[in-house]
């Protein structure tokens, strides 16, 4: 259950701080800058690996969620719960920023600024290379599983800070899903939820192929 609790406050507070970040610019003619708001979101999702890893792993991300269970770190019968737990904390999350900012019309929603397959390109890239970082700094020494929060944090500040503007850099379905449920923009959900979840799982084998021990 401790687990459980661990990713409905993670997945919460990576929402309500990054989504958050979003809406209080919008709502301060651009106090905060893009700048900002992807370091909010490298250094929330830091923060929250650091806090809680040690107890549920700071997945906070069903897409992250899914690619361990099919490398075969994370038990198969504890993926509903997580991701369940996941959506419970975004949705939350959601449901705060639209009691604090109710004339806010997306909530940080992530949208397309150009076509659904461009984002959806970008949205499979993207999370292709965070589940690469993932994978390798959580499963290797642990000298290196001390810097994951460093290393997963940067990832998702650098992608957020480049990708940002054309396809929102969501790569994580329940910070996508949260927003656009409880803004009723749920038109472009499908972009953000099955790319990012085809992105973590094929980074899978690619992390397979390039640690597999060459025969002698």
């Amino acid at each position: 259950m401790k687990k459980y609790v661990a990713e409905i406050l993670g997945t919460f507070a990576m929402v309500f701080c990054g989504t958050g970040a979003i809406i209080i610019n919008q709502q301060t003619n651009g106090a905060i800058t893009h700048v900002g708001v992807a370091i909010t979101f490298g250094l929330i999702v830091m923060a929250m690996i650091y806090a809680l890893g040690n107890i549920s792993g700071a997945h906070l991300n069903p897409a992250v969620t899914i690619a361990f269970t099919l490398a075969k770190k994370f038990e198969v019968k504890q993926v509903a719960p997580y991701i369940i737990s996941q959506l419970v904390g975004a949705l939350l999350a959601s449901l705060v920023l639209k009691f604090l900012f109710p004339t806010n019309e997306f909530l940080g929603a992530t949208l397309p600024s150009g076509t659904a397959l461009q984002s959806f390109i970008l949205e499979f890239l993207l999370t292709f290379f965070l589940m690469l970082v993932i994978i390798n700094v959580a499963t290797g020494s642990k000298e290196q599983g001390m810097f994951a929060g460093l290393a997963i944090g940067s990832t998702v500040l650098l992608e957020a800070m480049f990708a940002g503007p054309i396809c929102g850099a969501s790569m994580n379905p329940a910070r996508s899903l949260a927003p656009a449920i409880v803004s009723g923009h749920t038109e472009h959900s499908w972009v953000y939820i099955s790319a990012t979840i085809l992105g973590a799982a094929l980074a899978i084998p690619t992390w397979k192929f390039l640690n597999q021990k060459d025969k002698v």
